[in-house]
């Protein structure tokens, strides 16, 4: 897996000066960060939305682990970062919109529910309902059972989990600036 580009770094902090608030780190997640996201990922479990999908790393982790560039939709709200995924990954659905309106971002172009979902937003950075509301429409997207895999920095889950549903710390990353916790969110 190759290590993030300076120019990925450079566009990331290009959008880290003019959004902070949609960015929740100073450098893109780290290659170690992206491959334990990528653990939690069975590439067999049909179409994985990532959404805040940023440079990448965590994609090409993805793609890396076995995800079919065809079952990899990307879901990105900065509009440079979405272009820069599109051109990287020409074979990947890149969709620029809003993760928080999940519904109402995707439509109708996807009828059926997502194997896994794999978010990279800074939940911490937003309010507690916003982040209830995100989880309740995650859950909504994805198959039975199948997984919502949150990295953070907090020391507790950024979300708790909806009713009937769990979450566990499934690695703990220190190699990563911040070090990062990696949750994963599953229906009981």
């Amino acid at each position: 897996m190759p290590d993030t580009t300076l120019a990925d770094n450079l566009r990331f902090i290009r959008a880290l000066i003019s959004r902070p608030k949609n960015i929740g780190a100073l450098l893109p997640s780290s290659p170690q960060l992206a491959a334990a996201i990528a653990r939690q990922v069975d590439p067999r479990s049909g179409p994985v939305l990532e959404v805040g999908a940023g440079t990448g790393v965590i994609s090409q982790a993805l793609l890396d682990r076995g995800v079919p560039p065809e079952n990899l939709i990307l879901l990105e709200y900065d509009e440079d970062l979405a272009a820069h995924l599109a051109a990287r990954f020409p074979q990947v659905t890149v969709i620029q919109g809003d993760a928080f309106d999940l519904e109402g971002t995707l439509g109708s172009r996807f009828n059926q529910p997502f194997g896994a979902i794999v978010s990279g937003l800074p939940l911490l950075n937003h309010p507690v309902a916003r982040r209830k509301a995100f989880m309740d429409g995650v859950v909504k997207a994805l198959t039975p059972g199948g997984p919502m895999i949150q990295f953070s920095y907090g020391t507790h889950a950024p979300v708790v989990p909806p009713p009937g549903h769990s979450v566990v710390r499934a690695a703990m990353v220190w190699a990563n600036i911040p070090p990062a916790r990696v949750w994963v969110y599953r229906k009981i």
